[in-house]
């Protein structure tokens, strides 16, 4: 049961919360769980929503890529309701159910492109960095600027995780 009370129906909203409430209702066509929760700050919700629609939906990432990240991340910050919402378009955007297998079981990825990525996020999640030959791995098959969103990637779904596992929302 969560800690804070969700915040789904227009209905419920305070004058303060309104705005922001519109502008995620927009943006995603529903009201969804994280931002639910965050709207006892609304400013705070909102601002996370437009980083959230940067960091998905403006994305240079591929989907595939881009998915594969969110997975990994959700998985290594114990969100079930990410892991839950993003395995099956993950699934549908070409990550294999191997590579989702192995994520769950923490042992290495078989699939050397996904590898790197996975990789990737578990340094920066387990160690809050990443060593320089995983750095460079990115970097090779990224670019510079898509190494700089891949890192961006894992804090926005960080942000997410660590903020639902604490209200209890996850």
């Amino acid at each position: 049961m969560p800690r804070v009370r969700l915040i789904e129906k227009r209905e419920d909203v305070s004058p303060d919360q309104l705005e922001a409430f519109d502008h995620i209702v927009a943006s995603r066509g529903t009201m969804i769980r994280p931002f639910a929760a965050m709207l006892h700050r609304p400013e705070i919700a909102r601002a996370a929503a437009d980083l959230g629609a940067v960091v998905r939906y403006q994305s240079t990432l591929s989907d595939h890529d881009r998915e594969l990240v969110i997975c990994a991340t959700a998985f290594e910050r114990s969100c079930d309701f990410e892991w839950e919402s993003h395995a099956p378009i993950a699934r549908s955007v070409g990550v294999s159910d191997a590579t989702l297998l192995s994520i769950e079981s923490g042992v290495p990825v078989a699939d050397p492109d996904d590898a790197v990525l996975v990789e990737f996020v578990r340094e920066l999640s387990r160690d809050g960095q990443v060593s320089d030959s995983t750095f460079e791995r990115a970097r090779s098959r990224l670019d510079e600027a898509g190494t700089v969103e891949l890192a961006a990637v894992v804090g926005y779904y960080t942000m997410l995780a660590v903020f639902m596992n604490a209200c209890e929302v996850c």
